[in-house]
């Protein structure tokens, strides 16, 4: 089903959908990206590390495919009802009451199953369409980072109005008694692409998971219980499905400045990820205090994951700050400003544009549809309103 058939539907259900009009802002010649050399930034992958281990665990636990995951979805998202103020807004969703309002865990990336699979079979993937949301957990309101999860949300009229969660974690042990431990990472941002989950590993590049194989855990034990505890027992905070993580990709480069990952997005058109950088213009004492930077790192020909050794296609240095998104598609660009609440749009030819955009935004996905208007989606991580948004991308093209 179209996303514009949901929207009716939903609409229907007494979902509030709002929209008014809106000033676009042509930014000067001066604020616009600049390009960098391509070439001195790289990839690493390996999709194998831990391939003993999550064989023993897959053995032990089974393996859990996504509409088994989605059949015993036990969250309900709720409509959007705040007034986002959005031009070409189309709906959207929040999520219950307790994630809504919760000060310990914040969501932050976003991808599609229309990323996975592209625009055949309405974008379903293993008979669902789907919306995925990063998140990071802290240890309480005010601690540190501990772990990171997914969210895998129904966004067809076909199923309810359903989400569920599922941890990440990564393998640990042996192949003769195998566990797994969490993954304290700000997953920043998320990029679903064929089976492949990539996932932002801010100092390091990306971390990789596998859809196919979500694991079942046990349930019962103390909230803080992680990994094995028996032969055949293991706990995952009481998260019923976790995602073990199954390879690394590691970016690298000559430029004597690490990439920061705080964002990424597939672009399905180049069949490439595209990243950029959360930086401050001076100030931060947790962010680089200098100009972000957006790079473009192409998959193998004909697949869905990275060559063993990858240079990038494409570079710039952006003059905005505070970017927590990015989007790419057919030589397009968008960047998210949680510091501006902007969204800026740039291409080599039509240069840069900006446009009014939510607070305490996050990432983007490009939604390609085929007889429907495309889509950006997004969302915000500011508790009490953590909405998961669409707006028609033909009002953000300059």
């Amino acid at each position: 089903m179209s996303v514009r058939k949901k929207l009716l539907t939903a609409a229907a259900a007494g979902v509030t959908v709002a929209a008014t009009l809106f000033t676009a802002t042509t930014a000067s010649a001066a604020a616009a990206p600049t390009t960098l050399p391509a070439g001195q930034f790289t990839l690493t992958a390996d999709y194998h590390r831990f391939d003993a281990l999550n064989s023993a665990l897959a053995g032990i636990l089974g393996t859990a495919p996504v509409h088994t995951v989605m059949d015993n979805a036990n969250h309900d998202r709720t409509g959007i009802t705040d007034s986002l103020g959005l031009a070409g807004y189309v709906g959207g969703f929040k999520f219950d009451a307790g994630d809504n309002g919760d000060c310990a865990n914040y969501p932050q990336g976003i991808t599609t199953s229309r990323d996975a699979v592209g625009t055949a079979n309405s974008g379903n993937y293993d008979g669902h369409q789907l919306v995925v949301v990063s998140w990071y957990t802290k240890d309480g309101c005010d601690g540190a980072q501990s772990r990171s999860r997914i969210t895998l949300v129904d966004w067809d009229a076909t199923y309810p109005n359903k989400y569920r969660k599922v941890l990440l974690v990564e393998p640990t042990g042996t192949a003769a008694a195998p566990s797994f431990k969490d993954i304290p990472i700000h997953a920043g941002g998320v990029s679903w692409y064929g089976d492949y989950l990539y996932v932002a590993d801010t100092g390091r590049g990306m971390r990789v998971f596998d859809m196919r194989k979500i694991l079942k855990t046990n349930t019962g034990g103390t909230a803080d219980q992680i990994g094995r505890q028996s032969a055949t027992t293991y706990y995952a905070h009481n998260y019923a499905y976790v995602l073990p993580q199954i390879g690394t990709v590691t970016a690298g480069t000559t430029s004597g400045t690490s990439l920061a990952w705080s964002s990424i997005s597939l672009d399905r058109v180049s069949r490439s990820i595209v990243m950029t950088e959360y930086t401050c213009q001076s100030g931060c004492t947790s962010y680089p205090n200098r100009a972000p930077r957006a790079v473009r790192f192409p998959f193998a020909a004909g697949a869905t994951t990275f060559a063993a050794s990858t240079t990038a296609t494409q570079a710039l240095q952006l003059p905005w700050y505070k970017l927590n998104g990015v989007a790419s598609h057919n030589g397009r660009w968008w960047f998210n400003s949680s510091g501006s609440k902007q969204l800026y749009y740039w291409t080599p030819s039509a240069g840069a544009h900006t446009y009014a955009w939510v607070s305490a935004g996050e990432s983007i996905s490009y939604w390609k549809d085929e007889t429907e208007p495309d889509l950006l989606w997004s969302l915000q991580e500011g508790v009490g309103h953590r909405n998961v948004f669409a707006v028609e991308q033909a009002g953000y093209d300059g």
